[in-house]
Parts: structure tokens; C-alpha cells; sequence
């Protein structure tokens, strides 16, 4: 990726490019900087400015064959060490090496923009914490001894440099030292305390801070699909961390589809109106589990809400104009003769997608329940 693509960050981006023009750029650098500043992008930027072949005065060109390879994570010359585990249903030891296909999708789909929660999700290795390991620490030592294919530069990006305890370190700390001819180490990481003192010591520092709100409320209002009337929450929730603003945008984004489908559901469920919700299901089942998994809590949380108004708590439910409408016109049917059914009949939903049950027949069967569920809280209030 190229330094313009690069949310903010613009002082960083200056002292490396001097750094380049005044010929000090030093063989192993450490990018320490909070989640969602954006270290991981500045030092692949920088590996692509290193190795283009037709370098801007502030960027690289984007358009060479180098630049090429390096837009899609890919190139020969480029190397990837990160934390990983083994995911589920899998005997083989993980290693970067093994999951360097799933690596470069992840960084295609977070934009350079890595998350480590994110990518142990997208790894699929549940609760596990994930580990740079001895024998990425040996495979990145023979890797960075053969000869580069084409580039200027090998370079080396070690992605959260702080989950890389003493054994694959000290296998490694001769190499940060004095790496292989035209060779760039690029240590990127978060947390500088847990990081091996002597591993700290090898590197220079390139100290990456947290986006200012400006820059993140101008680069928000680029982005498509942005509600413009909440850039300040969401400018404020971010704190200056870019992967967490952009989360937060699309949870408003699928908040509202949450609540425009839970609308209808409901609605469809309290009229018995089987053939459209045979309907409503079968488009339901295709949106996904995780988008699924998602309406599901949004209708947890209407449920709590209705609990809110019928306890006189109105005031600490939060939403737009016509959603509050719609939590205090939903709220009487919500009561003491279903509140706790409903609440466990969508709560076990949310687990059985997460354990990829058939999301047409969990829906079909979890519709008809609210709808006996709907008609006992009509009973008691009529």
C-alpha cells in the first residue's frame, strides 16, 4: 500500500521518507503504535516505497511491477512473521508459513489495517490467544538467507512483535543485529513493555501515535454509507484508532437494517402471517451467520429495552426517533407472561447459529414461537 493510504499519520510518513533521502535507513525498526493507528500500514508503505521503481518525491508510484505486488500483499521479496494458533478440527503446529494464503486475504479485506482479535477470528481459533512461535524464527532465518527475487530490499514484517516470547527472540536477535545484505527487519507492535529488552535494543523506534479526531472525522466523511449526523459519536468512541472507527460505523449501519428486519418479523409474527414469513425466512437465511448472529442480539436487546419502559426506565433507552416509537409500542407485549421465554427463545437462537445450525429451519421454528409468544403477551394485557 502507499503512504496515501494511510489515514493521517502525516509526520510519521515525513521523517521516513527523510530517513530514505538522507540515507540512514536503518536495517531493523520498531513501529510501535496503539490498535487502528496504523503502524502495520506505515511499514508496509514504506517497504513499497523502498523497493519501487519509479519513486514519487513523497510516495511511491503504485504502478510498477514492484508496487504491483506489494497492493496486493504479495510480492516475492515481502515477508510476513504473526501470531497465530492452531484453529479448530486442525493437528498440524501453526506457523506463519502455514497460514500465509489466509494472512494476505485478511490484510486484503482489513485494508493493511490489522486487528488481533480480528484476525484470531478470521483464523478461526476460538478463545485461543495466538503465538509467534521457534519455528517462525527458523523459517524466517532461512527465508532471509537466500537471495532476493527482484526487490532492492528483502523485507521482514514481524506483526505483533510482543507475542513473540524469549525462544523464537533469541533465535532471532543475531538477525535483527546485523540482518543479511539489503535486508529491512520491520518490528510492528503495541504494548513496548512486553517486549524482550533485548529485542527493543536491536531496533529503532519509529513511534506511531493515535490519529487525531480531525483527520479520522474527515477520512469518515469519505467513506460511503457514513451517517454524517453521527460522526461525532463516532469520532468520539474511536479515540483515534481507525479499525475501531470503521467497526463502529458499519454496527450503526446493520443496526438499522437490524431494526427495519425486526420490525417486520415481529409484525409478520403478531398477524400469524405464515406464507410471508415463509417468505421473510428464506431471504433471512442467506445474509449470513454473523449478520444472522447479529439481528438475533439486536432483538436481545429490544427485549431488554421493552423490560426498560415496562419498569418506568424509559429514559435509559437509547436510539433513533423511530426506533424509541417502535420499543414503546412493542413494550406491552412484552411481560410478565412471556418476558423470560422470549428472552431464552432468542438467546438459544444466537447459540445454535453459532454452532452452524440451519439457519431456514432455526428461523422457521424460532418464528413460530414468538408467534404463540406475541399472541400469550396480547392475552395479558387485553
Amino acid at each position: 500500500m502507499r503512504f496515501n493510504d494511510i489515514i493521517g499519520q502525516e509526520e510519521v510518513k515525513a521523517k521516513l521518507l527523510n530517513a530514505y533521502k538522507e540515507g540512514r535507513v536503518a536495517h531493523t525498526q520498531l513501529f510501535l503504535g496503539p490498535e487502528g493507528s496504523g503502524t502495520l500500514p506505515l511499514a508496509i508503505a514504506f517497504a513499497q516505497y523502498l523497493n519501487c521503481k519509479n519513486k514519487q518525491e513523497d510516495d511511491s508510484c503504485g504502478h510498477c511491477s514492484s508496487c504491483i505486488k506489494y497492493e496486493k500483499f504479495s510480492h516475492p521479496d515481502l515477508h510476513f512473521i504473526f501470531p497465530s494458533n492452531k484453529p479448530e478440527k486442525t493437528t498440524e503446529n501453526p506457523s506463519s508459513e502455514l497460514f500465509s494464503k489466509q494472512w494476505i486475504e485478511y490484510l486484503q479485506k482489513a485494508k493493511g489495517y490489522g486487528v488481533q482479535n480480528d484476525w484470531y477470528s478470521f483464523l478461526n481459533i476460538g478463545n485461543k490467544q495466538g503465538s509467534i512461535y521457534a519455528r517462525d524464527a527458523n523459517n524466517l532465518i532461512k527465508t532471509l538467507s537466500l537471495k532476493s527475487f527482484e526487490a532492492t530490499y528483502k523485507v521482514a514484517v514481524i506483526w505483533m512483535a510482543e507475542r513473540m516470547d524469549a525462544a523464537p527472540a533469541n533465535k532471532l536477535l543475531k538477525t535483527f543485529e546485523e540482518p543479511p545484505q539489503d535486508t529491512l527487519i520491520f518490528l510492528v507492535a503495541e504494548r513496548y513493555e512486553m517486549l524482550l529488552p533485548t529485542v527493543r535494543s536491536r531496533a529503532q523506534l519509529v513511534k506511531v501515535p493515535k490519529i487525531k479526531d480531525e483527520v479520522l472525522r474527515n477520512a469518515l466523511q469519505q467513506q460511503p454509507g457514513i451517517d454524517q449526523s453521527q460522526l461525532d459519536e463516532l469520532v468520539a468512541n474511536a479515540n483515534g484508532n481507525w479499525s475501531r472507527a470503521i467497526m463502529l460505523s458499519s454496527q450503526l449501519e446493520d443496526d438499522h437494517s437490524n431494526f427495519e428486519r425486526f420490525r417486520e418479523w415481529l409484525l409478520l409474527c403478531y398477524k400469524y402471517d405464515y406464507p410471508a414469513l415463509f417468505t421473510f425466512v428464506q431471504k433471512l437465511a442467506t445474509i449470513g451467520r454473523e449478520k444472522q448472529k447479529s439481528f438475533l442480539q439486536y432483538g436481545l436487546q429490544v427485549v431488554h429495552n421493552s423490560i426498560q419502559i415496562n419498569a418506568n426506565n424509559g429514559n435509559l433507552v437509547t436510539g433513533k426517533p423511530d426506533e424509541k416509537t417502535f420499543f414503546n409500542n412493542f413494550a406491552k407485549y412484552i411481560n410478565q407472561s412471556n418476558q423470560y421465554d422470549f428472552y431464552e427463545a432468542l438467546n438459544e437462537a444466537v447459540y445454535h447459529i453459532e454452532r452452524n445450525a440451519h439457519p431456514a429451519i432455526l428461523f422457521g421454528d424460532l418464528s413460530l414461537t414468538l408467534a404463540v409468544l406475541l399472541n400469550r403477551g396480547r392475552k395479558a394485557i387485553s
